[in-house]
């Protein structure tokens, strides 16, 4: 039977003194946090039967800081999935305690989100947010970094100078990846709809601006309908996606920019399931996986959440530890482009 590892086995795998280890354990006195890391780190390699202590002590020894996470519509997968990462990421850093408060926000009215924003900052350091662009919202996040509390805009950027930066997809790529696959896959140069939640989005707008300079470079006879708005709500998707259906029987492709993919979806297979049209939507999420097994849609513009959500929690690791008022550029990654073939 192997003996359990000791304080000196500990130390020796270390490569400190056993009187530090003894600190680290009992937090007796200061020790340097890199060499609080290498203890805790030798001990979970050696399997020393107080790792659970060390880490324990590790994590008390950082400042507390507490992340408000302000997104949309509970009720969507991406929404779920975006949330559970962003906390995830937040717990594997190892610069500051985080708490998270994950808030889903139902109702995106520019009056409902304000007052959102004002009651997270009454319990957050920092706050990351999903919203529509309005002067209301940006005169909060004003007030707010006047009050030293940073905001970060997710997905889709504001007009404020205010917030201390910004992460989502590069709108103009995931626009014109949209345009050229429609370009590549259309057998005829036909009419082409595109779906938007709200132009107050500015990813959305860049998107939709993107998508319509990609044809008119082109030079080619696809001709443009004028976007049609469901707020990024799936009853509302489902209605304007059939009344396009309805309306234009040799519609050659749709493209959406924005959300309400459940619903259009639902739309196209009740509606348009034996026309050859060509979809491209937004979002690997269950129902557009689905969508693209049954050869509904054609290709999905995914945001990489699971990065997104780690160079998030980096940027207010580096907030916090900016001592003016942080601004950082805007964080704009590539699209993940998915069909069936990939998925």
């Amino acid at each position: 039977m192997s003996k359990r590892p000791t304080i000196t086995d500990l130390a020796q795998a270390a490569g400190v003194s056993p009187a530090t280890v003894d600190r680290v354990l009992n937090n007796r006195s200061k020790v340097r946090e890199a060499t609080a890391q290498r203890v805790l780190l030798a001990a979970e390699d050696i399997g020393y039967h107080a790792s659970g202590l060390l880490k324990k002590r590790f994590q008390e020894s950082k400042p507390h800081k507490t992340i408000a996470l302000l997104l949309q519509r509970s009720a969507e997968a991406f929404y779920q999935t975006l949330g559970v990462a962003l906390v995830n990421a937040a717990s594997r850093q190892r610069d500051y305690q985080i708490q998270t408060q994950l808030i889903f926000m139902d109702e995106v009215s520019p009056a409902y989100i304000s007052s959102q924003l004002q009651q997270a900052a009454e319990t957050s350091d920092a706050i990351a947010l999903v919203a529509l662009d309005h002067h209301s919202i940006n005169q909060v996040i004003e007030q707010l970094a006047n009050q030293g509390i940073p905001v970060i805009t997710l997905l889709s950027q504001l007009s404020t100078q205010a917030c201390a930066g910004h992460l989502g997809l590069d709108s103009r790529k995931a626009g014109r990846s949209a345009a050229w696959a429609i370009s590549r896959l259309a057998k005829t140069e036909g009419e082409v709809g595109i779906l938007l939640g709200s132009h107050r989005y500015l990813n959305q707008e860049i998107s939709e601006i993107s998508f319509i300079s990609y044809f008119r470079e082109l030079g080619r006879s696809f001709r443009l309908l004028d976007p049609i708005l469901n707020l990024d709500d799936d009853r509302l998707a489902a209605e304007a996606t059939a009344q396009l259906l309805a309306s234009h029987p040799d519609l050659t492709a749709l493209y959406s920019a924005g959300g309400g993919m459940a619903g259009m979806i639902s739309a196209l297979r009740s509606e348009a399931a034996d026309r050859k049209l060509i979809v491209i939507c937004n979002e690997l999420t269950p129902s557009t996986r689905d969508a693209l097994n049954e050869g509904l849609v054609d290709m999905v513009i995914a945001t990489p959440v699971e990065r997104l959500a780690a160079e998030a929690i980096a940027l207010f690791v580096r907030a916090f530890n900016d001592k003016g008022e942080p601004r950082f550029a805007p964080v704009l990654l590539a699209p993940e482009l998915h069909i069936r073939e990939n998925i």
